[in-house]
C-alpha cells in the first residue's frame, strides 16, 4: 500500500527544521541568498532545496494573518510528470511506498515539458548535473524503516507519514478537530496525492500551487479529472 503525508498547516511554526533537515540529508550545497522583503528564504524551490517553507501575509479584517506552507512534491498516485517523460526510466513510482522518483535519466528530458505537467510546479533543474529534481520521499531511509527525514525533523507534530488508509483517518479526524477554530478549514486534494496538506484557510491563501492548477488554462477541476489520462494527449489538445 502507498505511503502517504499528513502535513498540518495548523501546527507549524515555519521554523525550517524539515526545510533544513531534507538538505542536511541529501548534503545539498548552500544557496547564496539575500534580504528581499520576506522571511521566506531561499525564495522558491530550486536545485538544492527540495523542501520550502513558504510565508504569505495577508491582511483579513484588519488582521495581519500569517499562513506556512511546507511545500514539496506531492507524488501524485498518478503522476503527470511520468506520463510526460519520453523515457520510461527517467521517472518511476516506486510500487511498495508510492514514490515518484527522478533518475539521472531526466537529464534527457525537456525540462520545460517535465515542470509545466507538474499541477504544484515543484521539479527543478540541475545546471551543474543536468537532472531534474525534486523531493525523493527519503526513499532510501523510507525504505529501511525509518521515517522521511523531514517528518523525523518536525518538532511540532505537523508532519505525520505511514500507511495510506492510515494517515487520511488521522488527517478526517485533525480536520474536524481544526473546524471547530477554523470552519474554512480543508485537506487538499487528498485522493489524487500522497503528500496531504490540512490548510486553515482557503489554499490561495498558502501559495499559487497550494493546490492542484493545470496546463494551458485548464480549470483545476478539468486537470484533476484528467489525471490517470497519459498527460502527453492533454497537452496536445486531444481530449
Amino acid at each position: 500500500m502507498p505511503k502517504t503525508f499528513l502535513v498540518d498547516t495548523s501546527r507549524c511554526t515555519a521554523c525550517r527544521g524539515c526545510q533544513v533537515a531534507c538538505k542536511e540529508w541529501k548534503d545539498l550545497p548552500p544557496n547564496n541568498t539575500k534580504q528581499w522583503g520576506s522571511h521566506q528564504n531561499p525564495p522558491d524551490l530550486n536545485a538544492y532545496n527540495f523542501k520550502l517553507v513558504r510565508f504569505s501575509e495577508h491582511l483579513i479584517d484588519n488582521v495581519v494573518r500569517w499562513y506556512f506552507f511546507p511545500d514539496q512534491c506531492r507524488h501524485c498516485l498518478t503522476p503527470p510528470c511520468q506520463a510526460t517523460a519520453a523515457d520510461a526510466d527517467a521517472i518511476i513510482q516506486d510500487e511498495a511506498t508510492g514514490a515518484v522518483i527522478f533518475t539521472e535519466k531526466t537529464k534527457n528530458e525537456d525540462f520545460a515539458a517535465i515542470r509545466e505537467s507538474c499541477p504544484y510546479d515543484i521539479p527543478r533543474k540541475d545546471e551543474k548535473t543536468g537532472r531534474i529534481v525534486k523531493c525523493d520521499m527519503c526513499i532510501d531511509r523510507v525504505r529501511a524503516g525509518m521515517l522521511p527525514m523531514c517528518v523525523k525533523s518536525c518538532a511540532m507534530g505537523a508532519m505525520h507519514f505511514g500507511e495510506r488508509d492510515d494517515i487520511l483517518k488521522k488527517a478526517e479526524a485533525r480536520l474536524a478537530q481544526v473546524k471547530k477554530e477554523f470552519p474554512k478549514a480543508q485537506l487538499v486534494d487528498g485522493e489524487y496525492v500522497s503528500v496531504v496538506f490540512l490548510v486553515m484557510d482557503e489554499p490561495a491563501l498558502y501559495h499559487d500551487h497550494a493546490i492542484a492548477c493545470g496546463p494551458n488554462q485548464l480549470t483545476r477541476q478539468q486537470w484533476l479529472a484528467q489525471l490517470s489520462r497519459p498527460l502527453k494527449a492533454i497537452l496536445q489538445g486531444r481530449v
